[in-house]
This record gives structure tokens, sequence and C-alpha cells, in this order.
């Protein structure tokens, strides 16, 4: 059964043959002016970049609004470490470390190249400040002895990584360590890191703090945050850039305007100032053609069918979570969703049981889909009653 969901506001109409009782529902996505549609906004094509690869996500819906090449796999270099990063939090928030654990620095974290913190071997180290070091600094000897620590060795954190990787969705991704340093082995892609980000930014939001800091100090050496965006835009707060022969310059920012956050990644350019440059169009083009709205609320019924058999006639359906869906501005009048419902509901009935589908439309495109879900739990009814319903739905099956 379709039941159908239109912007004119809510109707309803009743028809009734015998015991057989057809509703149909309209409820609004948004208030709605009585005049005519205004004029659509006029979206140009999106930028093109000097990049290899590149994506623009909305944090909150991960919609992707403009990408090229985006699941091409290529090194990510010190892009690496936000799953480093990811994985520390997620250690942290299970309760396996502290912030205020003491690291022994290894050697092999102390020689590793690159970018550095300049921890000493045979020190100790906070994991909160080699957390730091590593967000902050782009430490790649902060990054080894936080997964020495973890797991015992680069490798099994490394394992450890494509593990959460594989979680995310991160089909095009790979790591043989926990730098970003080159191997063979090692690659991802500007969507699976747009993934990845999205899943810091909402999964640890009191850790992203830590992503917008423009510098941070150790061991009297203080180090500038790579990421140029948060001096020139203050509302880029993260989130990492990363730099190999191999990999070009690259960066991944988040920025934050009104209620809309977006994600960039850009790949594979020719300098720091390019990568910036690159990722600066992206998001102002983001903000400036597209719009994320909310459409219902966590907890809002969107329709109360027949269900037989149970202890109460009507069930409560809606969706369990907030529906936020991001379209191009001047277009948000177009929206439109029907509920794709069973032909039949049966108790018992558990809250949170998915029960169908509710079904988002841009003109005819369908942009999204959301699950459908029992708001409320409804036992059985008693023998009569179940007897009574069992009567009831021959009678109105008749009619069907």
């Amino acid at each position: 059964m379709k039941v159908s969901l239109f912007r004119a506001g809510l109707g309803q109409r009743l028809m009734s043959a015998l015991l057989l009782c057809l509703l149909c529902f309209a409820l609004p996505l948004q208030a709605q002016e009585v005049d005519s549609p205004r004029p659509q906004t006029m979206i140009p094509s999106p930028p093109s970049l000097a990049a290899s690869s590149w994506i623009l996500m909305d944090a909150d819906t991960g919609e992707v609004l403009v990408s090229h090449n985006a699941d091409e796999r290529l090194p990510p270099a010190s892009l690496t470490k936000l799953m480093t990063a990811y994985l520390v939090e997620h250690e942290l928030s299970r309760g396996n470390i502290d912030r205020d654990d003491q690291v022994l620095v290894s050697e092999k974290a102390w020689r590793t190249g690159g970018s550095r913190m300049f921890i000493q071997e045979g020190s100790q180290v906070s994991v909160d400040q080699l957390l730091q070091g590593v967000i902050i600094q782009s430490g790649n000897d902060a990054s080894v002895a936080l997964a020495e620590h973890i797991a015992g060795g680069e490798s099994a954190f490394a394992d450890l990584m494509n593990q959460q990787a594989d979680r995310m969705g991160m089909v095009n991704t790979h790591f043989a360590n926990a730098t970003g340093l080159p191997h063979e082995n090692h690659y991802s892609s500007a969507h699976d890191l747009a993934l990845l980000a999205r899943h810091i930014i909402n999964d640890y939001p009191e850790q992203y703090k830590v992503y917008a800091e423009k510098e941070y100090t150790y061991n009297d050496i203080r180090q500038p945050n790579r990421n140029r965006l948060l001096w020139r835009d203050s509302s880029v707060d993260g989130l990492k850039t990363g730099h190999t022969e191999a990999a070009g310059y690259c960066l991944v920012a988040s920025a934050k305007r009104d209620d809309m956050r977006l994600i960039s990644v850009v790949m594979g350019t020719d300098s720091d100032e390019a990568r910036a440059q690159e990722s600066q169009k992206l998001l102002s083009y983001g903000f400036r053609f597209f719009e994320t709205m909310e459409l219902y609320p966590q907890g809002a019924v969107l329709a109360t069918p027949r269900i037989w058999g149970g202890e109460k006639n009507d069930l409560r359906l809606g969706v369990d979570r907030e529906v936020r869906m991001t379209v191009p501005r001047g277009r948000g009048e177009e929206l439109a969703a029907r509920l794709n419902l069973p032909e039949s509901i049966d108790a018992p009935v558990e809250a949170g049981e998915r029960l169908g589908t509710l079904e988002i439309k841009l003109g005819d495109e369908v942009i999204g889909e959301r699950p459908l879900v029992a708001l409320e739990s409804i036992d059985q009814g008693g023998i009569f009653k179940r007897l009574l319903d069992t009567v009831r739905r021959f009678i109105s099956g008749l009619f069907d």
C-alpha cells in the first residue's frame, strides 16, 4: 500500500464501505505560501579544480554535492592520520585507554621520518599530548607511538584501521601504516576520506574542536597547523592536510555556516597554496548554491495505519531520527514525500520495528529514503478482539 504525502498541507478524506476504511494522508514537509512558487535559483556548473580528485559532501546528510574521480584510489599521505586519530578516540570512548596515560616512546617511533612532533626515545608522553601532535602537528612519530600503545605495533594497528574502514564503508581504502608514509599497498579515495571525516565530526564532537587549533607547542617547539583555511575563513574548523611526492598536496576541510556543515576533500594539487584555494572554491560553491533543510523532527508521526489483532486499532508510524535533506537553493518547494507501507500490519509490533519507507522526491527525482518505524509497541488483543478483527478484515477484503 502506498500513501502519498503532499506539500499542500494536511488533507484527509474518509470513504467507508461497510467496515472498510481507507485513509489518505497529506503531510507537509514545510509551510507553503498560497502564492505561486518562486522562480528557481539558477545553479551554475560546479567549479573545475586543479587537482586529481575531489568531493564535496554535506556532513549532516552524507549527500554528495560535487565530485570528480572521487572513488579513484590514490595515496592519502598524512590524511591517513584522520583514521589514526579516530581510532584513538574510539579507544578512549570505550575506556580502554585514558587521556592521561603515559606512553613510552620507542626507538621506532623516535626514528620515524617526515613531519614530527619531536618526542624523544625513552620519554613518556601522555595520550592527549600525542593526539594533539597527530592532529595539529601531523607528527609521524606521535602516530607510531599511539599505534604501538593501542595495538602493540604499527602493523597490528593498521589491521584495526582497515577493520574500521570496512565498517565505515570505505571500499577504496587500505592502510599499511598509521602515518601515511609511502607504501605500495596504502591508498584511499576522496569519497572514503569524506566518509571518515563525517564520522570524526559526528561520532566524537567533543574531540573535533582540536582540529581547529592553529598551533601546538611540545618540547618548547611551536608548530602551526598546516591547514591555511583556518586563518582565511572563520567558518572552517578542520580537518587535515597531507603531502608526499606521490600524493601531491591534499586537504580534507570542513566548514559550518548557520545550520549547514560541509566537508571538502581535495587530492593531488601541486602546492600548499593550491590545495587551500581549490578547497575554498568547493566550500564556497556548496554554501552559495545548496541548503540543508529539516523535513521532519525525530519522532514525527507520519501515519496511523490500521493494525489487526492488537490491543489498539491504530499504530503510530514515523521516523526515529531527524530527517534532513540537502537541496539546491530555491527548490525546497519542489520537495514531496511518499510513504510505502505494507498491505496490512498484524500485532504484536515492537517500538522501533521497521514497517515501511519514507521516500523523498525533488521534482521527479528520488533523492533519499528513510525507514518508517513503529513509534510505539502494541501487543496482541484478547481472543475476542482477535476474532472480531479476523471477521472485519475478511469483510473489508471483499471490497478491495
